[in-house]
């Protein structure tokens, strides 16, 4: 079991009013290689759980455990190196560093942590998503659908256990995000990377082996 959640819960203050609860009781466990798509309302929580489950929040309650980590107790030190080895995130703005090349942007969370090589694998990440020859570009030379596979490309350069996709195509025009899609596919079934996907393309959704509908924080 690569993801087990049992009796997430997290709230939020709200001015006046108390807390007000984003999800509530959420329980999921999700096999290694399994793909699992995530959809719902906007305002349903999934953007809340994918930050959850990235680590870059920290559930009201409950239980959510990473490869049998449980996250939440580890450090802020400790949580990041674990996401650094464990979790590739794709966002749906890209969030590429506009300073760096191509190249250097799918390098950086390898340097970061001084790993070896990080420049030879980071170009075989950028081969991988058929942008060899877009290394040395800037964001700003490169189209959305380049920019994404870029996103993608630094996501896997870790080699993770899990990837998160937060709309990963919302950001493209249709054929632009079918192009996408079916890279981020076939990356994700020729390596065995277990992916969750939080979408509201249904599409999108059901090229995954699972689907969940998240309802005012519960799974319906």
């Amino acid at each position: 079991m690569i993801l087990e959640i049992n009796g997430l819960d997290k709230s939020f203050p709200q001015a006046g009013h108390g807390q007000i609860e984003v999800l509530k009781n959420l329980n999921l466990e999700v096999h290694e290689g399994e793909t699992v798509a995530v959809v719902g309302q906007s305002g349903s929580g999934k953007s809340t759980l994918l930050s959850l489950l990235a680590g870059l929040d920290r559930q009201t309650s409950g239980s959510l455990r990473i490869r049998g980590m449980e996250i939440s107790e580890m450090s802020e030190v400790k949580l990041t190196q674990f996401r650094a080895e464990n979790i590739g995130i794709i966002f749906q703005q890209f969030y590429l560093m506009p300073h760096l090349t191509a190249l250097e942007n799918v390098s950086l969370p390898l340097e970061m942590f001084g790993q070896e090589n990080s420049i030879e694998h980071a170009q075989e990440a950028l081969l991988q998503v058929g942008l060899a020859e877009r290394e040395k570009h800037f964001p700003h030379q490169l189209s959305g659908g380049e920019s994404q596979r870029v996103a993608i490309a630094r996501a896997v350069v870790i080699r993770p256990s899990i990837l998160l996709a937060d709309e990963p195509t919302g950001n493209l025009d249709n054929a632009t995000g079918v192009q996408v899609a079916n890279l981020l596919f076939d990356l994700v079934k020729n390596t065995g990377t277990t992916l969750l996907l939080v979408t509201h393309n249904t599409e999108l959704a059901q090229r995954c082996s699972r689907q969940l509908t998240l309802h005012s924080g519960t799974f319906k």
